[in-house]
């Protein structure tokens, strides 16, 4: 059956990524939502393992950076990073037995889901209401694995988009799409501006095999009058650059608005990697609220609507003459700050508590 919101729900968010990063994640923003409405929210992400700090996945300065044991924030979130001796899904590493160490109740009213890797056989047993909120498609390999035992232990299914649900394969519990949204007071240019912004193309994000260098490079080529600034963690990009790009390094999110706000258009040059097929990224409304046009390569996720500033490429559609088309766009983008304002995390975070007590709980 079906029942209500609980009258102070304690709510524990599995994820994949931290919040002591550059980097904020879906899981970040509704678990400060729902502490700020007034529920008990814990946050435990992939655990740090010593293997990854031997191998120099995770530098020692990002591993300094990161609380050892429980970090209470100002939204009142619960952050728990664990450390372990060798990477997840390996090693006796239990969600329940990490809350416990640390003092904390393993019972919550919902669990949500969205890193694989963390689950094993004592996160069923943490709630009545457990959904699986998957983020990516997972085509193969352990993380395949590991997304099938949720699926068949889940009580819902909430993905951040349709690519990501139909990978899935067919389900027996409650599933939709709740795309992911934007914190668009964060972003919004805090005073009005006057005239158009500097040629500046804008690029904040992971660096991985996911982002298209050898676009970029073509781009920059092409504009040499355009300034490219590339924000994120990369140690060697594999082609050459012009110099008009500029590798920033990661940048902090406290620091991202204030970037975003000297560009004219924020990138998403994706590869043609499969798994960008069903990514709902957050940048496409973080740059919208800031006032940017934007320019992604086409996926199922992410379509073109050049009236709100949203500019698309492939399936037809040359690059260069999209980039074109981005940078005459009215600068700022008070259409796409408008469209963004639809997308807010509070309105999602709405959605998402509509679907979680929905559930039929166990």
């Amino acid at each position: 059956m079906t029942g209500s919101t609980p009258a102070r729900p304690r709510i524990l968010f599995l994820s994949h990524s931290h919040a002591f990063g550059p980097f904020r994640v879906g899981s970040h923003h509704y678990a400060r939502t729902l502490a700020q409405r007034g529920a008990d929210v814990v946050h435990l992400s992939t655990p740090i393992s010593l293997a990854h700090r031997a191998t120099g996945r995770v530098s020692r300065p990002d591993d300094a950076a990161v609380p050892r044991g429980p970090r209470r924030d100002a939204d009142g979130v619960t952050h728990i990073i664990p450390r372990t001796t060798l990477p997840r899904p390996y090693g006796p590493f239990r969600v329940a037995n990490e809350l416990r160490r640390h003092g904390i109740g393993p019972e919550f009213d919902a669990v949500l889901i969205d890193q694989p890797l963390l689950w094993d056989d004592t996160v069923r047993g943490l709630t009545p209401r457990l959904v699986y909120r998957p983020t990516d498609l997972y085509p193969d390999g352990v993380k395949a694995e590991r997304q099938r035992l949720i699926v068949a232990a889940a009580d819902g299914v909430i993905a951040t988009s349709a690519e990501v649900l139909h990978g899935l394969g067919p389900l027996t519990v409650p599933a939709l799409v709740l795309e992911n949204g934007v914190d668009a007071a964060r972003f919004a240019q805090p005073s009005p501006e006057v005239g158009p912004r500097p040629a500046v193309c804008v690029y904040v994000g992971a660096l991985d095999g996911r982002f298209d260098w050898t676009q970029l490079a073509t781009w920059a080529r092409s504009n040499p009058e355009v300034r490219f600034a590339i924000a994120g963690p990369v140690a060697e990009p594999p082609v050459a650059l012009a110099d008009n790009v500029e590798l920033l390094g990661p940048i902090v999110y406290d620091a991202v608005p204030a970037l975003l706000h000297g560009a004219r258009v924020g990138l998403l040059p994706l590869s043609d990697d499969p798994l960008n097929a069903g990514r709902s990224p957050m940048k496409l409304y973080e740059y919208l609220s800031a006032g940017l046009a934007v320019l992604s390569r086409a996926t199922p996720v992410i379509r073109a609507d050049e009236g709100a500033g949203v500019f698309t490429y492939g399936e037809g559609v040359d690059a260069g003459a999209a980039l074109d088309r981005a940078l005459r766009h009215p600068s700022p983008n008070a259409a796409g700050t408008q469209r963004a304002s639809a997308e807010s995390w509070h309105a999602k975070t709405d959605a998402l508590e509509r679907i979680v007590w929905s559930v039929p709980a166990r």
